[in-house]
């Protein structure tokens, strides 16, 4: 099983077979106890998450400072990609960091601002049997979390550990 993780308070967490299976796709998990009650993302119910999902690696979003933002809501987003990396690493799954242009570029995502809805719609292409878990706008991070996983899978899993039906499964993506 492999996860891929869409950092951040909207962001999402996705659980994929090697072969790219999609087989369940978690919400970000998070409380309103911030400052002046903002959103954070709640530590031990993402490591809940994290340790029953079983999974042997993962692909997360390589963030950094975003253009434009404030210094609160860039500590928040600094902080959540340090949550998720160390229940990562208290779980001992390695983490694999993938670029947005990398993992975009691998799973079909155009390049440009507002890919969004692209996103969602690739997803849903993908997995049209789960296209109920991508069908509000406000899913698209669990749109980019199954298609950060499904990026890293193509890209970093060798080929010879897969059997034939999960390369077919790969090469339809």
């Amino acid at each position: 099983m492999i996860l891929g993780v869409d950092i951040g308070v909207r962001g999402a967490l996705a659980l994929l077979t090697t072969g790219g299976v999609l087989q369940e796709v978690w919400d970000m998990p998070c409380l309103l106890d911030g400052p002046k009650h903002r959103r954070t993302v709640n530590a031990p119910l993402l490591a809940e998450i994290i340790y029953k999902s079983h999974a042997i690696k993962a692909y997360v979003e390589r963030v950094g400072p975003r253009p434009m933002e404030g210094a609160v809501g860039a500590f928040a987003f600094g902080r959540a990609a340090g949550v998720v990396a160390g229940i990562l690493a208290a779980a001992s799954i390695p983490a694999i960091y993938l670029t947005p242009p990398q993992w975009k570029r691998a799973a079909g995502v155009p390049p440009g601002k507002d890919m969004k809805d692209m996103a969602r719609s690739i997803a849903i292409q993908r997995w049209p049997d789960k296209a109920g878990l991508f069908k509000r706008k406000c899913d698209d991070g669990r749109a980019d979390s199954c298609l950060i996983a499904l990026a890293g899978i193509k890209t970093h899993e060798p080929l010879h550990q897969l059997g034939g039906a999960e390369i077919r499964q790969l090469v339809r993506a």
